[in-house]
């Protein structure tokens, strides 16, 4: 059981410390609130990353990997990001002199942002859909529900810690910004959700659009 807890730490670290949405959006919190709101996102992000996990490990797999569910799914997060990035450039043309107070709305905005960013994040349904199956890959040929409450538990207790981190790192890294830094930074994050949404929409039209319009034409019979 501890290695099967071990490898569940390892994996959630490795799947929370990539880059995405997420993580510019905690920045984006982070860079005009400082480490709460940062924390906010993370800990949102969490409430998606257990849902998707619960539904994985309880072996609905076969049932997120179904397209309706999916493709739905993948529109709302690319509309979500479009959002976001028209959100972030309009943050960036607003008045940044001074630092805004943190406020219980403004925690609250951050803490939705990364529960509808993790729930509508496709990439997050594919990854429990098939990690709810790989268990035999880590010696369990045949799991069983102490097994799964083990992976679960070490998957969110390594995502708690990363979530202190990114923000403690956050925190650091735009502790006290200027107006000008500010403006930049938001920038930078609405390109980013952009490209993202771009990414996003690009990768449903090659998995449930393209192949349908690229199908083979049935043969043609000629009757002589």
């Amino acid at each position: 059981m501890s290695t099967l807890f071990f490898s569940a730490f390892v994996l959630g670290f490795v799947f929370n410390a990539a880059p995405g949405a997420v993580f510019a959006e905690t920045i984006r919190q982070g860079v005009k609130g400082g480490f709460k709101p940062a924390l906010a996102v993370q800990f949102g992000s969490l409430v998606g990353d257990a849902l998707w996990a619960v539904l994985g490990l309880a072996g609905v797999g076969l049932l997120l990997q179904i397209d309706f569910l999916r493709f739905p799914v993948g529109i709302a997060g690319a509309i979500y990001l479009l959002w976001l990035a028209w959100d972030s450039w309009q943050e960036a043309n607003r008045d940044l002199g001074t630092q805004v107070s943190e406020t219980v709305s403004q925690h609250r905005k951050a803490l939705r942002s990364g529960i509808l960013l993790s729930i509508t994040n496709p990439q997050n349904i594919a990854y429990w859909a098939a990690l709810g199956s790989a268990m035999g890959a880590m010696g369990i040929a045949e799991p069983v529900t102490s097994h799964y409450l083990v992976f679960f538990s070490g998957f969110m207790a390594s995502s708690v810690l990363w979530s202190f981190v990114c923000a403690g790192i956050v925190a650091q890294l735009f502790r006290r910004p200027g107006a000008n830094w500010m403006s930049l930074t938001y920038r930078a994050c609405a390109v980013i959700f952009l490209l993202l949404a771009i990414s996003s929409i690009r990768n449903l039209w090659d998995s449930y659009i393209a192949p349908k319009s690229t199908a083979p034409l049935p043969p043609i019979h000629s009757e002589l």
